[in-house]
């Protein structure tokens, strides 16, 4: 068993440390086998980003016995070497714009000194231009990017201050266009793509490889890969867990699985999350929990984004670029790795989004609540509404459903049927991973099914009474999708009061009904 490269970025170190490298180097050769060619590629946070321009890089110096077990050793590959400047903007914290031009000068004058050339222009954007023209005098010059847009998402939170890195980085990649006969090859890499006025504003020249069929699987795990790469880990905790490698794998691909980014391309596994899998052999929120930046979460809460209308159809257009002054939270939960394409209608040209797997969303889910009730208590809760519902005490249910509720930060609380709507989905959804919980059914929507030892069909009013819920489910007769079970259904009317649950009536339903 080859050693995992759990947090290992860079192509020469996983290669001369004998790790384990699933071989996407026939994707980079498609990629690179042109006389010249300008690309965009856009992917979640820890998706192999950082490793894949290492790995490039590493072709383009010519370093071509690296590559003696993998597909483009016996290519036809040239391996001439070139001149590259590589750009890691993951590495810079810059608060201000002065700080993140004096990063830019710095990184410019280190790649300099590494070719032995001295650098004399003032401004940050002259100067990378001067490095080019002089570096294309070693030959073309290859230039890769990495997440070149976290001056901006590191600052979403302060619209003016996003603005000024924003123009930052217009300025440096404007160099770009202009110098094109010196370029043999260049590859911008981030989580996002920005326009009109902002970054990509002069990069028309970029070809936009994010949802492209051909290079949907350049990164991540596929199914395929998963099993030629793995077996041996899966073997592991198949024992250490006492089942068989089917059960393991079906158990891996609900976890890690889902992520698609094209219409008819190949779905792959998240591979940060299933490396860490396979390195702690337990089945955690291993991607959700490092890859989670706040100001999402916060722009999900300020806008009041209904995540309850996930899964949730978009038009081609939705995945355009955005502004940093008016940014749109579905593509940008796309872009992030919170929502993955599910089904595509051709014909009606619109996406699914949903969910890639069950990581994603039950930690999303958590992670929310968490924010919406900050008592810490939330958690340990969930955990004894689960048993109380097991035990049908929905007195005990109810009970706890105030506690959650009294928690929530007061400022949180909206006089709308929607948040409680909400709130209500986000527990019974965590709730659902383990016992089954479900808010729509093909005859509408309801508040809340709890589908356990018994079922219970919950409707609630923040301007009505509980008697008015109850007669709510009886007239849409809500109960007919669930009577085929053969369990006992359970009619729940609740009042909204004082921004807590406040009474309720319950009736067993029967054919008298």
């Amino acid at each position: 068993m080859k050693p995992l490269p759990v947090g290992i970025q860079t192509f020469r170190n996983l290669i001369e440390g004998g790790y384990l490298y699933i071989d996407k180097t026939e994707y980079l050769y498609n990629l690179i086998k042109n006389a010249s060619g300008a690309y965009f590629l856009s992917r979640p946070r820890r998706f192999g980003k950082s490793l894949m321009l290492s790995t490039l890089e590493e072709i383009f110096l010519g370093n071509k016995e690296l590559f003696k077990d993998l597909w483009i050793y016996n290519s036809e590959f040239p391996w001439n070497k070139y001149p590259v400047i590589r750009f890691d903007f993951s590495k810079q914290k810059a608060a201000t714009k002065e700080a993140l031009t004096e990063f830019i000068h710095n990184e410019l004058n280190e790649i300099a000194k590494n070719y032995g050339v001295t650098l004399e222009r003032t401004y940050y954007y002259e100067k990378f231009q001067e490095l080019i023209v002089k570096l294309s005098l070693l030959g073309k010059v290859v230039i890769l990017i990495d997440e070149y847009d976290k001056p901006i998402i590191d600052h979403l939170e302060d619209t003016e201050k996003a603005k000024e890195m924003r123009e930052i980085m217009k300025g440096f990649f404007t160099v770009l266009k202009g110098n094109d006969a010196y370029i043999r090859f260049l590859l911008l890499t981030g989580v996002s793509k920005f326009s009109k006025a902002g970054v990509f504003s002069n990069l028309n020249h970029l070809a936009d490889i994010s949802m492209r069929d051909s290079y949907s699987a350049m990164l991540g795990i596929t199914e395929s890969e998963l099993l030629s790469y793995f077996p041996e880990y899966i073997q592991r905790i198949s024992l250490k867990e006492n089942t068989t490698s089917e059960s393991t794998i079906s158990k891996i691909r609900f976890h890690y699985n889902g992520y698609l980014f094209s219409t008819e391309g190949t779905t792959v596994y998240n591979p940060f999350s299933t490396l860490l899998l396979f390195d702690s052999e337990k089945f955690q929120h291993h991607w959700f929990e490092t890859g989670t930046p706040e100001f999402l979460i916060k722009l999900l809460l300020k806008n009041e984004y209904d995540i309850i209308d996930i899964p949730i159809q978009v038009e081609e257009q939705s995945f355009s670029s955005y502004e940093v002054d008016s940014l749109k939270l579905t593509p940008l939960l796309f872009q992030t790795g919170y929502l993955t394409i599910k089904v595509y209608d051709k014909e009606l040209m619109l996406f699914t989004l949903d969910f890639p797997n069950f990581e994603v969303k039950q930690a999303f889910f958590a992670y929310l609540l968490k924010k919406i009730d900050k008592s810490d208590y939330s958690a340990s809760l969930i955990g004894k509404l689960i048993s109380a519902i097991q035990k049908d005490d929905l007195e005990l249910c109810i009970s706890h459903l105030r506690t959650i509720f009294s928690n929530i930060d007061y400022d949180l609380h909206v006089a709308n049927e929607k948040y409680y709507q909400t709130i209500f989905y986000l527990i019974f959804s965590l709730l659902g991973m383990k016992i089954k919980a479900e808010v729509k059914t093909n005859i509408g929507r309801i508040d809340v099914v709890i589908n356990s030892k018994s079922i219970y069909i919950l409707e609630f009013k923040l301007n009505g009474t509980k008697e008015e819920a109850l007669t709510q489910i009886k007239n849409k007769k809500y109960y007919e999708g669930f009577l085929k079970e053969g369990k006992i259904i359970y009619l729940v009317g609740l009042e909204f009061k004082d921004k807590n649950v406040g009474e309720y009536i319950v009736e067993e339903w029967s054919m008298k009904n």
